[in-house]
């Protein structure tokens, strides 16, 4: 790796781990592109949290050649658009702000930065499941919920679509723990073509 890259990853370390999952598909595209190997993917994957799991994958990477900077970065093009944004701005040389600043642009969702990281609450998950139409089951994939729990949302409610979107939510929020913030809500929501503005009210 361009000791160039090495030292931005470096410098992002701690806003990485805060905001970074690398669970399933940054893992997955890692080892697709032969830039992980099977026994690296594994030892990332047993670090008991994603913070852990996180700066495994920062620590290894520079080591893993020429095209490990760029891979992270079309790693990161989907669920983390705005990470690979500021990281090509600092690698272009325009990043002369506080690494530390790596977040969307609160500007966008209309969300206060502060509110991002936190984990919501159940009442604000009911707000969200009373405002989501048909785009729920869109956006509880996102978040990692198999078509057979969907099912069971379904099953266990079938007389109200607002229940049943809530226990999908519930179930995301308890299997996800500390990762399950507002931040990761809102990037479901984008990739089900609802802008996060709409639903400013639900967090604030």
């Amino acid at each position: 790796m361009d000791p160039k890259h090495r030292e931005i990853l470096r410098a992002n370390t701690l806003p990485l781990c805060e905001q970074l999952i690398v669970d399933d598909t940054v893992i997955q595209f890692l080892y697709q592109e032969d830039i992980l190997t099977e026994s690296q993917v594994e030892e990332i994957q047993s670090q008991p949290s994603n913070k852990l799991k996180t700066l495994r994958l920062l620590s290894v990477l520079p080591s893993r050649g020429p095209r490990a900077f760029s891979g992270f970065l079309t790693a990161l093009q989907r669920d983390f658009p705005w990470i690979r944004d500021e990281l090509l701005l600092q690698q272009s040389g325009g990043g002369e702000q506080d690494s530390a600043t790596l977040s969307p642009s609160t500007g966008q969702s209309g969300i206060p930065e502060h509110l991002l990281n936190t984990i919501p609450s159940y009442q604000q998950l009911n707000r969200l499941a009373s405002r989501l139409g048909s785009e729920w089951e869109i956006v509880l994939l996102d978040l990692g919920l198999s078509p057979r729990d969907l099912y069971r949302c379904r099953a266990d409610h079938p007389l109200s679509v607002q229940s049943q979107v809530l226990a999908g939510l519930v179930m995301w929020k308890q299997s996800q723990g500390r990762s399950a913030t507002v931040q990761r809500l809102l990037q479901s929501l984008q990739t089900a073509d609802i802008h996060p503005s709409d639903f400013e009210q639900v967090f604030t």
